[in-house]
């Protein structure tokens, strides 16, 4: 449980970062070029990443990669509402309070699935698929040891005597 706290801390750090990185220079630089806001954007995003790579590899221990997004997207939209409203002085929509709930209902979804750490484990048709060998000249339609199969054009053609 201490894995998935670090993680969530991780990325609401992350997320202020990126929000910053992506937004703010529309208030902050609005008459730069836009080079500059990209700059100065990319050197924010870089904290950014500072924080969010240690979080993915924190929490995949704990989390399934789409587990791990779809916190990613909920704390972004935590993030990012107060950044709108507070900072970026936009007004308060309804829109905000739909849109968390559309996003809390994916993390519900996502969460119904048992955490997993890694790939899923082949089921038994698929390693045997893997380990078994190519088929070689005996499997081949045109082969003469093989029984026909019923139904195809070319079966009932070989069958006519």
């Amino acid at each position: 449980m201490k894995s998935l706290s670090v993680t969530v801390l991780l990325l609401v750090i992350s997320n202020t970062f990126m929000t910053f990185a992506w937004y703010a220079h529309l208030k902050n630089l609005a008459d730069q070029p836009w080079i500059i806001a990209a700059l100065v954007s990319w050197g924010t995003a870089f904290f950014e990443y500072l924080f969010q790579v240690p979080a993915n590899r924190i929490g995949y221990g704990t989390l399934s990669l789409p587990q791990l997004k779809i916190i990613q997207e909920a704390i972004a939209l935590i993030v990012f509402v107060p950044f709108s409203i507070f900072y970026m002085r936009q007004s308060w929509s309804w829109n905000y309070l739909w849109a968390a709930l559309c996003v809390m209902g994916a993390v519900f979804f996502i969460f119904q699935e048992p955490a997993r750490t890694g790939p899923p484990p082949m089921t038994a048709p698929c390693a045997e698929a893997v380990s078994s060998p190519l088929p070689g000249p005996a499997a081949t339609p045109s082969s003469p040891d093989r029984a026909p199969s019923a139904g195809t054009p070319a079966d009932a053609k070989e069958r006519k005597p």
